[in-house]
């Protein structure tokens, strides 16, 4: 079991039994869009942000970046890490079918991702921090990368995403902060011109 300081934030129980598997840590779930509603449960995580910190783990699927942007603009976003799990096609063994959009979400991911996930983020594991990169990548980077504001910009952005193993419906600034957790702006221009 690797110790993680911070609270994991997950979407449901299924998610929170994957990880407690893996992590000794405070798991939260939000029950879904559930936490929308529920003003102690978001009151919970405030206090929770405040004393330890939060690292939101949702599925990569649109529902997930619906809640995973909600809770982003709900909670001091000095107190949230964000980690990421890749976009992979598949079904959960529980489930008969895939899911709407037909990927894995937190719960059908390997020990490794989820451990790979957490140390991207900056989470605090086994007492020690991982390495946690901040913000040379600009929008005016991913505007001189072609990733944004020109002609084929869409294209190429989704391209680099689904070659990164990133989820590809995440918005402008969630874009900037999940490039900014992995990659410096010279290993993005690398990555970009592969």
């Amino acid at each position: 079991m690797i110790s993680v300081k911070e609270v994991i934030v997950v979407e449901g129980r299924y998610d929170k039994n994957t990880l407690s598997q893996v992590f000794d840590a405070v798991i939260v779930e939000t029950s879904g869009f559930g936490v929308f509603k529920d003003r102690e449960k978001l009151a919970l995580l405030r206090r929770l942000a405040e004393a330890r910190g939060l690292v939101i783990l949702t599925d990569s699927d649109g529902a997930g970046q619906v809640i995973r942007n909600y809770l982003k603009g709900a909670i001091d976003p000095a107190l949230v890490k964000m980690a990421y799990v890749p976009e992979l096609p598949g079904k959960e063994r529980r489930k008969s079918r895939p899911s709407k959009e037909g990927k894995l979400g937190v719960e059908g991911m390997s020990p490794e991702t989820l451990i790979a996930a957490l140390r991207r983020a900056g989470a605090t594991l086994d007492g020690a921090a991982a390495t946690h990169r901040t913000g040379d990548i600009t929008k005016a980077t991913l505007y001189e990368l072609g990733l944004s504001g020109g002609a084929g910009s869409a294209e190429r952005r989704r391209e680099l995403l689904r070659r990164l193993g990133l989820p590809e419906k995440l918005g402008a600034n969630a874009l900037l902060d999940v490039l900014n957790a992995l990659y410096d702006a010279e290993s993005l221009r690398a990555a970009v011109l592969r």
